[in-house]
């Protein structure tokens, strides 16, 4: 494998660069209208015109892609995350056209595409489900009866679905029918399909993922846990590894079950695992995403492995050159998404210009971005801007590398989730590891804070996220009302 083309843009287009580079393999860039100028572009080795700013348009359109390929003499496509990255029509397109998806196969991609087929291979290997219908609702009367059972509350989700969309709380039977309704609707119009099924409601959930590698000899293994449990509408913000709640007996059971539910499909190349864990530590089996995941530089920090250069390498035909026993936890990373978004303003995306941009450095502290100071950030895609990762012997050292990186962090002309990050960071139920996936509708207001924690910490946090704040001109509420909008109906969400 010669040369690559990466199906992406930005801060993973750059980072899969990266190691290929290292690697001694050529890269191909794709870019559309909006991104003529970015960082990706000017890194790669050649870089190919796909097509106008809207994803739709360039980077969701799969024959483009393929004919750069083929026209640069690429051999294989590492598609990133979001975007074609888990399209099993597209796979199929991409071996169809001789060439090599560093990815797993389409069927795999079909099986946990789908909640429904994911239950079912998972079921096969006995793996703990949340109790609920194990296929879609057809009959509403039997689906409400098989509620009841189950007990309420209830989880009404979509059977593609991702991303919060889809997806109902019920509280109460009498409820049922008005929020299948809404489900069933949301779903058709966010997947085209209106498939549905029940879980009982976990109400103090956290979000636990296990990540897998799967070789093309048979070889599976995990490289333990990543803890995604600070969330914003039902998407990550900060995730870290290990999570501060498993003991070693968990772990262990949690990461048998992840490479169960793969080797269910055969699975080839980096994959995740995602699990929801109840107040009194039992898992369930929740989906699988059939990629590589946003979060993954915290995994390649306790482990030492470049999962980018093992995706290739799987790619390439190499079996893993390690067991399971081989493999080992080494301190603790986190792992902060710096959106261009408004934490004091229900965290909606913002636009503008980097007037600012000044990444911090030191020990522990890494950055995977694909921005620079003077760049505009496209309303066409979604609102990442960065990165930020740190690393520490343990906990403790990882919290405190991050909140000094935060601060070194230097962002303005948008609005970011840097001073959220903080936040977070000197809180203390996050510091105690005592938290869930509602951290945010808990604890973070705008106009008030929770008592409770350190007082000190919390001002000095709020003070941050107001700072972050820069006044900006635009003609009227409805202009900034309308770019909002078309930021929400043309961003890829990643999870």
């Amino acid at each position: 494998m010669k040369k690559i083309l990466i199906a992406n843009r930005g801060e993973i287009a750059l980072r899969i660069m990266r190691s290929a580079k290292e690697m001694g393999i050529k890269t191909v860039a794709v870019y559309s209208e909006a991104d003529r100028e970015a960082l990706h572009v000017r890194y790669a080795d050649e870089a190919i015109y796909i097509g106008p700013a809207p994803s739709s348009q360039s980077y969701l359109m799969g024959e483009n892609i393929i004919a750069a390929c083929i026209a640069t003499g690429a051999e294989a496509i590492h598609p990133g995350y979001g975007f074609l990255s888990e399209n099993a029509a597209f796979a199929k397109q991409v071996q169809a056209a001789g060439l090599i998806l560093i990815g797993p196969t389409p069927e795999a991609m079909e099986i946990m595409g789908n909640k429904l087929s994911a239950k079912a291979a998972a079921l096969k290997h006995k793996i703990p489900m949340v109790p609920g219908t194990e296929e879609a609702i057809t009959d509403v009367e039997e689906a409400k009866r098989r509620a009841v059972e189950v007990g309420f509350p209830i989880l009404i989700k979509a059977a593609a679905g991702g991303g919060g969309k889809g997806m109902r709380i019920v509280n109460r039977v009498e409820e049922f029918m008005e929020q299948m309704e809404l489900a069933v609707s949301e779903a058709i119009s966010a997947f085209g399909d209106g498939a549905v099924f029940i879980e009982r409601y976990v109400s103090s959930p956290r979000h636990i993922e296990i990540q897998v590698l799967g070789d093309t000899h048979g070889n599976i293994v995990h490289l333990f846990e990543r803890e995604c449990s600070i969330q914003r509408r039902h998407q990550k913000v900060i995730e870290e590894a290990p999570s501060s709640i498993l003991t070693e007996e968990i772990r262990k059971e949690m990461g048998a079950c992840a490479v169960a539910v793969a080797r269910a499909v055969n699975y080839v190349g980096a994959g995740t695992v995602e699990f929801i864990l109840d107040e009194n530590l039992n898992f369930f089996f929740l989906e699988m995403n059939t990629r590589l995941q946003v979060e993954h530089p915290v995994t390649e920090l306790i482990t030492g492995l470049d999962l980018v250069k093992e995706q290739i390498k799987i790619a390439r035909g190499e079996a893993l050159a390690y067991t399971q026993d081989d493999l080992k936890i080494n301190g603790h990373a986190m792992e902060l998404r710096v959106y261009a978004e408004d934490p004091l303003n229900n965290f909606l995306p913002d636009i503008g210009t980097l007037q600012t941009y000044k990444t911090p450095k030191g020990n522990g502290v890494r950055v995977d971005d694909g921005f620079e100071q003077g760049m505009e950030i496209p309303i066409y895609y979604d609102p990442m801007i960065a990165k930020l990762i740190t690393f520490g012997k343990d906990r403790d050292e990882a919290i405190a590398r991050m909140v000094r990186a935060i601060d070194e962090y230097e962002i303005t002309g948008i609005q970011t989730t840097l001073g959220f990050g903080k936040f977070v960071m000197t809180h203390d139920v996050f510091i105690s590891g005592q938290f869930d996936t509602h951290f945010v509708s808990k604890y973070f207001h705008s106009d008030s804070l929770e008592s409770g924690t350190d007082e000190e910490a919390l001002i000095a946090a709020l003070a941050a996220i107001i700072a972050l704040k820069k006044p900006k001109t635009i003609s009227s509420a409805s202009d900034q009302q309308l770019k909002n909008t078309a930021w929400r109906k043309n961003r890829t969400q990643l999870s």
